[in-house]
Order: structure tokens, then C-alpha cells, then sequence
């Protein structure tokens, strides 16, 4: 079987779970990495033969792609901002939006010396934000060990300099510190990307993310659609200091809502930001100066 061939092959069994061109794109990405043979090699020399060893390999993969499980959780890797990140089972998959979050910090915060990344999962913002700023004093959270064992292998492999801790944003977890207790006051910058899928929308999800990535990463009841927002948002009144900048990833379909939730909450120079598909799904502020 050469490369043409495996890529034919697997964006076949892809076809009933996802349109073509991304059962393509799929197919293209698993076959370079277990040909060992970038994108480019892929199309240049494409009738090359696939090894006997990896193209075993290359099945079992795509058996479990044609099931539903996430690319990045059979190669145990996703890339992001120029790294790549080990995930598993039980740590969220880092997305192409979150790296527009973490490049919007680094070219309007500069200044920004003492950083905090609520719910970090795989690490993959606090490492950007320490290795692009390596003199900056950079802090992690998350309730989840799995994703603390995780972000804390991300790390040392990656040589970022993260200081990781368990924490609870919403203060409700017997036995486990809430943010302010865990990390103290006097942040430039608190960074959140938080669960914000609505229960009701989870039937709608592709079953990749719906039925294999972890639900406590993902959902929020409808009732209180903004637990997380407002919980950091207030501990972030007593975390950041006076100017302060507050990032969140955001729900696009309820940016709006957080906007008014945030001035609500005593913040000001509330903005929102489009991603590169023109969805609002950023959201800055900044708190006070005169509390």
C-alpha cells in the first residue's frame, strides 16, 4: 500500500462520520504521521510504500478515527502554538481558537509579569504564555489531577516554567482550596478558558468532542450557563490588581450576555474579539483602578 493509496483508503471509512474534505484532511494528517512523512512529502511523493509495520499501525488507527475518537487522543499529541502537547482521555483537546486567546495576551499584555490560567487541562496556555515570556512568573490551575499530571508533564518536557496547583473555581469541591487561597493576590492577568457548552446543545456536538473529551470540561447546566464566568470574574476582583487584565474564551452564541455580566460585575473596558472565522469567542476586561 503506498501513500495514496492509505490516505484513499482511510478517508473512505471516515466518510460516515465526517463530510469529505475533512475525512480527507484527517486521512492526510494520520498517514503522515505513521509514514513518518510531513503533508508536503505526502503530496510530492505520494506513491512511496507505506512500511508493513506502520502501515499495521496505520489500520488500528483508523479503525478508532471511524469510531469517533479524536485524532489527537490516538497520537496522544496536539499542537499548539508552535509546541506540541501530550493529551489523553480526560484533558481537553487544545483548538486553534485558543491559540488566537493566548497570541491577543502576548501582543496587548507586554507588561504583564504575574499570570494566572484558570482550568488549564493540558497546560497548553500557561506553557505558551512562559515560553514566550520566560521572564514572567506564570500560575496554573485546575480541580482535575488527570489534567494536572498532564499539564505538569507538558511542562517540564516543553522546559516551562508553570507553578501548577488544584484549585476550585467555584469553591464547592470538600477539601480543595478555592482560587484566592491557593494563589494569593496581585496578578497582572488572570486567563480562563471554562466550561460553556449548555447542556441542551450537547445532542447537537459531533460525537468526537460529545462522546470522548470530558464533559465537566465542556458543559454547563442551562440554568447557570455562567457559573465559571462569574465565579473567576469575582475572585478575580480580589486576585488581579487595580488595572488588571481578565481573558476569557467565550461561547459564541452568548457573548453579548457575558459582556453585561462582566460590567456587572464592576469591570471596565470590556471587549469582545472575533476569531478567525468571525465568531465572537474572546472576551477582555480589565478591573477597576479606583476599588
Amino acid at each position: 500500500m503506498n501513500r495514496r493509496e492509505a490516505i484513499d483508503r482511510t478517508a473512505a471509512r471516515l466518510t460516515p462520520l465526517y463530510d469529505p474534505r475533512e475525512a480527507r484532511n484527517l486521512a492526510r494528517r494520520i498517514v503522515a504521521e505513521y509514514a513518518a512523512a510531513s503533508l508536503s512529502e505526502l503530496l510530492t511523493d505520494p506513491a512511496r510504500e507505506v512500511e508493513p509495520e506502520a502501515a499495521e499501525r496505520l489500520e488500528a488507527a483508523a479503525g478508532r478515527l471511524a469510531k469517533g475518537e479524536p485524532l489527537q487522543y490516538i497520537l496522544g499529541a496536539a499542537d499548539f502554538y508552535g509546541h506540541r502537547f501530550a493529551v489523553r482521555e480526560g484533558v481537553l483537546i487544545p483548538r486553534p481558537e485558543t491559540e488566537e486567546l493566548v497570541d491577543w495576551i502576548l501582543r496587548e499584555e507586554p507588561q504583564a509579569g504575574r499570570m494566572l490560567d484558570i482550568g488549564t487541562g493540558s497546560g497548553c496556555i500557561a506553557a505558551s504564555l512562559a515560553l514566550e515570556r520566560p521572564g514572567a512568573e506564570v500560575f496554573a490551575a485546575d480541580i482535575s489531577e488527570t489534567a494536572l499530571e498532564t499539564a505538569a508533564a507538558n511542562c517540564r518536557r516543553l522546559g516551562a516554567r508553570v507553578t501548577l496547583r488544584r484549585a476550585d473555581a467555584l469553591g464547592a469541591e470538600p477539601g480543595v482550596q478555592d482560587l484566592t487561597e491557593a494563589f494569593g493576590q496581585g496578578f497582572d492577568l488572570i486567563v480562563s478558558n471554562p466550561p460553556y457548552v449548555p447542556e441542551s446543545d450537547r445532542a447537537a456536538m459531533h460525537p468526537n468532542v460529545r462522546d470522548h473529551e470530558p464533559a465537566e470540561a465542556l458543559f454547563v447546566p442551562d440554568d447557570d450557563r455562567f457559573r465559571f464566568y462569574r465565579a473567576i470574574a469575582r475572585a478575580g476582583r480580589r486576585m488581579l490588581r487595580p488595572g488588571g487584565a481578565l481573558y476569557f474564551e467565550i461561547y459564541e452564541h452568548a457573548a453579548g450576555e457575558l459582556a453585561r455580566l462582566l460590567a456587572d460585575e464592576g469591570y471596565e473596558e470590556i471587549e469582545l474579539r472575533e476569531d478567525l472565522f468571525g465568531r465572537p469567542r474572546m472576551a477582555r476586561c480589565r478591573r477597576a483602578t479606583s476599588e
